[in-house]
C-alpha cells in the first residue's frame, strides 16, 4: 500500500494539461473505513498539499461532523478526489477534475480499504462515477434520496461556497440529510 500512494503522489500522467503542475492530493490506509470520494483539489489545497484545507473543507467537516484530527487520519478516513491534481482555473470556477486519474487510480485504492466502508461521494463527478442505475437526474436528487443507495454509498452536494443558495432553496438538507450522514459517520468509525 505504501508503494500504491507513492505511486499516485509521483504520478504526472497528465502534467502537460496542468498549468500549476502535477501534485497528486491523496490520503488512504488499508483500515480507513470512510472514503471521502470529491472533485478535484482547488489552488488552496495545490498550494498545502493537504486534502480538503479550503473553505469547502471547513463546510465539508461541519456536514460530518468530523473534528480535524479524525478528519485528516488516514487510518480512519480515505480522501481520494476523482482528479488528485489542481486541474487550473476556468470561467466559471475550476476546471473539472482531470479524466486519467479515477480510471487509472481509483480500483488500485478501493482494492486495499475494507470492503465493509462508508463511502461519501461528494458532487456530482464522484456521483456520476460510482452511482448505479439508482442514480438520479440532479445533484440534489441524488442527496435527497440517499436511502436508494443503501448504506454504503451516500451522496452529497460539493461544499463549495456555491452550496449556500442550495441549501437555502433546499432545506431538507440540512433538517433530514445530514443528521443521518452524521450516524452513519458514527457507526462507521464506531
Amino acid at each position: 500500500m505504501k508503494s500504491l500512494i507513492e505511486d499516485i503522489r509521483a504520478c504526472t500522467i497528465c502534467a502537460l494539461h496542468l498549468d500549476a503542475g502535477p501534485r497528486p492530493i491523496v490520503q488512504f490506509s488499508q483500515t480507513s473505513r470512510i472514503i471521502i470520494i470529491g472533485q478535484a483539489p482547488g489552488a488552496r489545497v495545490h498550494q498545502s498539499g493537504i486534502p480538503w484545507d479550503d473553505a469547502s473543507g471547513e463546510r465539508l467537516r461541519e456536514w460530518t461532523g468530523l473534528t480535524p484530527d479524525i478528519f485528516y487520519n488516514p487510518a480512519r478516513i480515505a480522501l481520494v478526489p476523482m482528479g488528485f491534481c489542481y486541474p487550473g482555473t476556468g470561467t466559471s470556477g475550476d476546471l473539472p477534475p482531470r479524466p486519467e486519474c479515477a480510471p487509472l487510480w481509483h480500483d488500485r485504492v478501493m482494492a486495499v480499504l475494507p470492503p465493509d466502508r462508508l463511502t461519501l461521494l461528494v458532487g456530482s463527478y464522484a456521483q456520476g462515477r460510482y452511482l448505479t442505475s439508482a442514480r438520479k437526474q440532479s445533484t440534489a436528487d441524488n442527496v435527497r434520496g440517499y436511502a436508494a443507495f443503501g448504506p454504503s454509498l451516500f451522496p452529497l452536494p460539493h461544499p463549495s461556497w456555491r452550496s449556500t443558495a442550495w441549501m437555502r432553496k433546499n432545506p431538507w438538507f440540512e433538517a433530514e440529510v445530514l443528521p443521518v450522514l452524521r450516524q452513519q459517520i458514527v457507526r462507521s468509525l464506531s
